[in-house]
């Protein structure tokens, strides 16, 4: 069974996680790669928040492991095939389909069947 604790520590891995996914697109659309990929072209602030956001994402989910098993906790992961697509959508202005919902779906139902009566 999962205690609210670690239930929370997990959703605010994966909410990290994603918000890092959407920092990565943002920086992926200011780089130029005209001159070929230089150190000077991966220095820029979006990128840098984006790998800040990863990294403090990775030592939450070190904490999660610590606290929580590997097959309760991963599962939950999943949720960040829901979350981005609905960032997107809101910050990007990305268009968002019946079949994203529909995969959402089956998603929190994986995840239920996974995890629901552990």
């Amino acid at each position: 069974m999962i205690s609210w604790t670690q239930l929370l520590l997990i959703l605010a891995t994966v909410i990290a996680l994603s918000v890092g996914q959407v920092l990565f697109k943002l920086a992926a659309d200011a780089l130029t790669f005209d001159n070929g990929v230089t150190l000077a072209t991966l220095i820029q602030p979006r990128l840098l928040i984006a790998l800040t956001v990863y990294a403090s994402a990775t030592i939450l989910w070190l904490w999660v492991l610590r606290i929580t098993p590997l097959r309760l906790a991963y599962p939950f992961v999943g949720l960040a095939f829901i979350f981005v697509p609905l960032l997107a959508y809101f910050l990007l202005d990305e268009s968002i389909d019946a079949n994203t919902f529909l995969g959402g779906g089956l998603i929190l139902a994986g995840i239920w069947v996974s995890v629901g009566r552990s």
